[in-house]
């Protein structure tokens, strides 16, 4: 073979060399490609169709997520992670599949496995990491590895976890929140509480229920977290919103007005849970880390971090400085596609 035949072939193998990155959470899914960055952001939900007596995938993620509470009888729109970890494994394989085969493209004969770094809460048992690991192999990978959530999110938000200096990042997914104190690429301390952005949407849907008499969706109680969410009550009530529903005394639908300081009040006991977990943290973290965080503040990363005035409320609770990151919603995707491309953290990498 002539020397520009071996480059074509070099390249293509190159080509499809994939080292992945992902972030599976409860909501959404987030996929970070080596040499590429952040490819794939989609909500982590798929639509199985039964034709026949058979099951199969209809749509996954953006196209999934709309037929939420609208599908007729053969139709399942489904969310295969509950609290963070594998609820339903074979509907989380096809899922998982089909987003690896979006983010680095099917390559026919020349496609190879990718290696893929998968994150995982870091309260979850061997149990759910091994379900993690076994449906990541199923759906494709070559090799799997597992980091832990706080530790992705740390490295996605810059923090100096290789350093002998004390970090803490509070990660609030949709299905749990995860605080650390990180190290020297290790875990000083860590805790998993299972309150997220899924069970703050509950928290707001019971309370129209109970005040309203008014049922609403989960995809409208999470439009009306992002549109007037709060962690501090408004002292004049705040911003309003329209909400439609069905109405539970003459079951016709109808529509509502709320305003922030309800929704702020629906949603206290939450923010209670994510401040205590925090407290508890800081409580158990040793004196000499204690006062570098004093230093470095507190860092909020995950969807559930863009909570109106939640950094504040931490702020007040704790006395401590507490920022959100940046790139908040992809920092976890980020912080692993760092740790599988460079080696200076290769520490932090298991397997189950």
């Amino acid at each position: 073979m002539n020397t520009r035949g071996r480059t074509v072939i070099k390249r293509l193998f190159a080509s499809t060399n994939h080292g992945i990155a992902i972030d599976l959470g409860t909501v959404n899914t987030v996929i970070h490609v080596r040499d590429r960055g952040i490819v794939l952001n989609e909500p982590s939900v798929i639509a199985l169709e039964t034709i026949g007596g058979v099951r199969r995938v209809k749509v996954v993620g953006d196209e999934a997520k709309p037929m939420m509470g609208k599908t007729p009888a053969n139709i399942q729109a489904i969310r295969p992670l509950r609290d963070g970890v594998i609820a339903d494994i074979d509907v989380a394989e096809q899922m998982i599949k089909h987003f690896m085969a979006k983010a680095i493209g099917r390559n026919g004969r020349f496609g190879r496995r990718p290696q893929v770094v998968i994150c995982v809460p870091s309260g979850s048992t061997m149990v759910e990491r091994r379900a993690i690991q076994t449906a990541t192999m199923n759906a494709g990978a070559s090799r799997v590895q597992l980091i832990d959530e706080p530790m992705a999110a740390a490295i996605g938000a810059g923090l100096p976890v290789t350093e002998p200096r004390g970090a803490m990042v509070v990660d609030i997914g949709g299905g749990t929140t995860e605080v650390a104190v990180l190290s020297l690429q290790g875990i000083a301390y860590s805790s998993s509480v299972r309150i997220g952005g899924d069970k703050l949407d509950e928290a707001i849907s019971s309370h129209i229920r109970r005040h309203h008499n008014l049922m609403i969706g989960e995809m409208t109680a999470e439009r009306v977290k992002h549109a007037i969410g709060s962690a501090i009550v408004p002292v004049d009530g705040g911003r309003s919103l329209n909400v439609k529903g069905r109405d539970l005394v003459n079951g016709r639908p109808a529509e509502i007005t709320i305003t922030e300081a309800e929704i702020a009040d629906a949603l206290a006991e939450g923010v209670g849970q994510i401040k205590s977990a925090v407290m508890s943290a800081l409580e158990q973290t040793a004196p000499e880390l204690s006062a570098d965080i004093i230093d470095e503040g507190i860092t909020l990363t995950g969807g559930g971090a863009l909570l109106g005035q939640l950094d504040q409320a931490l702020s007040e609770h704790t006395g401590l400085s507490v920022s959100v990151a940046d790139n908040a919603l992809t920092c976890v995707a980020m912080g692993a596609g760092k740790a599988l491309e460079d080696h200076a953290y290769s520490g932090v990498l298991t397997t189950a």
